[in-house]
C-alpha cells in the first residue's frame, strides 16, 4: 500500500560509532588500571584494592539500571509531546521509552570522570617504600626516556611471538574460555530477562530492569568486597584462590542448575500458544 514506506534512516550509524568510542574509552581502564595497582601497592594489599575495583565496575551497571528503569518511564519523544498526547501506558507492548535519554547522561558524566585521569601521575612510590630515590630518578631521567624509545621498539617487535606464547599457555586459555562462559552467562541474563519478567509476570520494563538491578548486583558488590577481603585477610596464594574459586563456581553451577524445575506455565499468546478463534 502507499502507506508502507522501506525504513530508511541512518541514525542507528551514530549509535554504533558512539558505541565503538565508547569501547575505546572504557577498555583500557580494567588493564591499565590493574597493572597500575600491581605496580605500586604491596602484594598482600593488591587483592583488596583489585576487589574494590571490580566492585566499583558492578556499582557502575546498578546505578546505569536504575537510570534506565527511570528513562523507561518516559516517553520516546518526551519534550516533543506532551504528556496528555501519549494515550499508552509504560505496560503497553507498543511503549518505547526514552533509550536514548540515558546515553546523553552518561556520556556527559563519563566526560566529568575522565577529567582527573589527565592528572594521575606517570608513576608512583611504591606501596610502603620512601621517596629516597626520587633525587636519583630525577637525574636519570634521559637514559630512562631513551630506554622507554628502546623497549617500545622492542616491544613491537615481541609482540607476535609473546602473543603467540600466550595462546600455547593452557592456563591462560583455561582462563579467557572460563571469562568467556561467565560474560556470556552475564549478558544473556541482562539481554533477555527484562523480557522474560514482562511476559511472564506482566511487569513494565521500568520494572523489570529495577528487579534486574536490585535482586543481582548487590550480590555480586559482596561477593567481590568480601573475597578480596579475604584474600588480604588470610594472605590467600594463586593455588588457593584457583581452589576456591573451582569450589564456588562449582557451588553457583548446581545452584543455577537447580532453577530448571522452578518452572512457570506459559502465558497464553494468539497464534502460539492458543488459537485466535
Amino acid at each position: 500500500t502507499e502507506c508502507e514506506k522501506e525504513p530508511g534512516s541512518l541514525l542507528w550509524i551514530f549509535v554504533m560509532v558512539g558505541n565503538i568510542v565508547r569501547g575505546m574509552g572504557e577498555t583500557p581502564i580494567m588493564p591499565l588500571g590493574i597493572s597500575y595497582l600491581e605496580d605500586f601497592a604491596k602484594a598482600e594489599n593488591s587483592p583488596f584494592y583489585l576487589a574494590c575495583l571490580h566492585t566499583a565496575t558492578v556499582i557502575g551497571p546498578f546505578l546505569g539500571l536504575l537510570l534506565a528503569s527511570f528513562c523507561a518511564e518516559l516517553f520516546v519523544d518526551i519534550g516533543s509531546v506532551g504528556a496528555d498526547e501519549v494515550t499508552i501506558t509504560a505496560t503497553d507492548a507498543r511503549w518505547v521509552g526514552a533509550w536514548w535519554l540515558g546515553i546523553l547522561i552518561c556520556a556527559l558524566l563519563n566526560l566529568l570522570v575522565g577529567i582527573p585521569f589527565w592528572f594521575l601521575p606517570k608513576s608512583l612510590v611504591k606501596e610502603g617504600e620512601t621517596n629516597e630515590a626520587e633525587e636519583t630518578s630525577e637525574k636519570s631521567v634521559a637514559p630512562l626516556q631513551e630506554n622507554d624509545k628502546n623497549e617500545t621498539k622492542q616491544t613491537m617487535y615481541d609482540f607476535i611471538p609473546f602473543l603467540k606464547a600466550l595462546f600455547h599457555n593452557p592456563v591462560y586459555m583455561l582462563f579467557i574460555c572460563i571469562t568467556v562462559l561467565q560474560f556470556s552467562a552475564f549478558d544473556g541474563m541482562i539481554s533477555f530477562m527484562p523480557k522474560y519478567l514482562e511476559q511472564q509476570f506482566g511487569k513494565s520494563a521500568s520494572d523489570a530492569i529495577f528487579l534486574i538491578g536490585v535482586y543481582n548486583l548487590p550480590v555480586l558488590c559482596v561477593g567481590y568486597f568480601s573475597g578480596g577481603l579475604f584474600m588480604k585477610k588470610f594472605k590467600i596464594n594463586v593455588y588457593q584462590a584457583a581452589n576456591i574459586a573451582f569450589w564456588v563456581s562449582l557451588l553457583e553451577y548446581l545452584l543455577y542448575f537447580a532453577a530448571f524445575w522452578t518452572v512457570c506455565d506459559t502465558s497464553p499468546v494468539a497464534g502460539l500458544t492458543v488459537s485466535y478463534q
